[in-house]
């Protein structure tokens, strides 16, 4: 387009695997200059996917906010107070620092090759907490709740489990039968668990050890009942 090259900033609001793509398409163009800052909003991928546009001298780097959206109609709200990481060079990192500031979120530096790992545990804090959501209401409902008991169930002891993670940090936070090395509960539990929803809480459990406060027999003996 020709206003291209009259504004400050152009921000590639694209998926991962299109961003490359899309930058090549700029440079292409001609019409990306040197006066200009190129972000991309990528958790995942570094300055380095708006290589194409290195001939142009503009600025190049990424800001990826830290928040899961859903909905566009609340996604202004939900931003602000969320972490938002920022790299490139300098000039970019700059601009994208104070674009995240401007809509109340916290910029937060962090290295090009760290992102695939930050976007591995921001996958992990979001993505998975819904899939185990997913999971666990499946099991309320085999378990004989209805479907809005079971959510009204989900919402409140995620919320509260969330809560306490939030005030305590994940060791402090941690409940239930691994962190109190209640072994014959893990035994029921596996009992009546089967196939990949048994491994699945097999693998969750062995995670959970990592930040139980155990006495080292009653750690191996959950460890030896997790192994069968």
């Amino acid at each position: 387009p020709t206003w291209l090259s009259q504004v400050d900033v152009i921000i590639l609001a694209v998926p991962d695997d299109a961003v490359l793509g899309v930058a090549s398409d700029l440079a292409a163009s001609g019409r990306v200059t040197e006066t200009q800052v190129v972000l991309h909003l990528s958790g995942a991928l570094g300055r380095e996917a708006l290589s194409p546009l290195e001939s142009s001298g503009a600025a190049l780097g990424s800001l990826h906010p830290l928040q899961t959206l859903s909905d566009p109609q609340t996604a202004p709200q939900r931003l602000e107070g969320a972490v938002a990481t920022v790299e490139g060079d300098a000039r970019a990192v700059e601009v994208a620092t104070a674009l995240a500031r401007g809509v109340g979120m916290e910029p937060v530096p962090i290295a090009a090759d760290h992102k695939p790992l930050y976007h591995a545990a921001a996958v992990v804090a979001s993505n998975f907490v819904v899939t185990l959501a997913g999971v666990a209401q499946r099991l309320f409902v085999s378990a004989g709740l209805t479907d809005d008991a079971a959510r009204k169930a989900l919402a409140t002891l995620m919320a509260g489990a969330l809560e306490n993670v939030r005030a305590a940090g994940p060791r402090a936070a941690l409940t239930g039968p691994v962190a109190r090395g209640d072994i014959e509960t893990v035994r029921r539990h596996l009992a009546v668990l089967h196939g990949p929803d048994a491994e699945l809480y097999r693998t969750l459990s062995r995670a959970a050890l990592e930040l139980a406060r155990l006495d080292p027999e009653r750690r191996r003996a959950i460890e030896e009942l997790l192994m069968r």
